[in-house]
């Protein structure tokens, strides 16, 4: 029997499909999601204040993106919708990350089979536990895949790159500044410098919070944070020689400055 003229295997078709969105994901910028002291990072270099990388799904569910905005937005309410409907039927506790990424696994695995042109998109759904034991991280590909990772997880852009670098200062239980100088060294090329407060998107889902976990970081408050990682700690005085302590100190507040933008809406 002939080949009719322009077939293609679904082999190649396949491939051709993961190439293309593979290229897609590439030419954005990287987003990293770490775990720290008291829960889970997030971090993207975005200077735009409407469209959001990194969003709150659920009280203690986090999502984060990259490539096409209008595809991963459109998973992100449909992921809204599926944990609002379920939380009231049945429990809040009942809603959870794992759940999350089975539906979305499902969703993307069906759009790529189907769709001509599959989603340039990959996501984390990331859930804080009571400690750092029971949090979960879990990253999903243009294809439906689904990999649980631990610790720390980079995608987008250059991804493979920016995950050695964070691996060089990453380490279990770190404090939130040290993560995020961490997911910031990781973020920059070598050479290259750091983007300002302003360029950054940033929020954590911090356990020690009351019900919702998830907290998102700018202004001063994030200011502030990136300068604790740079400022030197003060020295104890020097009681030998007689001199008394100095008065005043410049050291940060304890509740940092800014207003707080628990993310609700982005």
């Amino acid at each position: 029997m002939s080949i009719p003229f322009g077939y293609v295997s679904p082999e190649q078709q396949m491939r051709d499909k993961a190439d293309y969105a593979r290229k897609g994901i590439a030419r954005g910028r990287s987003v990293v999601v770490l775990q720290y002291e008291d829960g889970i990072l997030f971090v993207a270099p975005n200077p735009s204040r409407a469209l959001h990388k990194i969003s709150e799904i659920y009280d203690k569910i986090g999502f984060a993106a990259v490539g096409r905005y209008n595809e991963f937005e459109a998973l992100r309410l449909g992921g809204i919708r599926y944990a609002d409907i379920n939380g009231y039927n049945y429990a809040r506790d009942d809603v959870t990350a794992r759940g999350l990424a089975n539906l979305y696994a499902q969703n993307l695995g069906q759009i790529f089979t189907e769709s001509p042109k599959p989603f340039e998109v990959e996501i984390v759904v990331a859930e804080v536990g009571d400690s750092a034991e029971e949090d979960h991280i879990y990253r999903l590909t243009f294809d439906g895949s689904v990999f649980d990772e631990t610790g720390l997880v980079a995608m987008g852009g250059q991804a493979e790159a920016v995950a050695g670098r964070l691996k060089e200062r990453y380490r279990e239980g770190l404090p939130l500044p040290e993560a995020l100088e961490a997911a910031l060294f990781a973020l920059t090329e070598p050479g290259g410098e750091r983007p300002p407060a302003n360029q950054l998107e940033v929020a954590v889902l911090d356990r020690n919070r009351p019900h919702r976990k998830f907290l998102r970081l700018n202004g001063p408050r994030l200011e502030r944070l990136l300068a604790e990682e740079t400022t030197p700690s003060p020295t104890a005085p020097d009681t030998a020689s007689g001199a008394a302590p100095e008065q005043g100190s410049d050291l940060p507040p304890t509740a940092p400055e800014g207003d707080i933008d628990t993310g609700s809406n982005g």
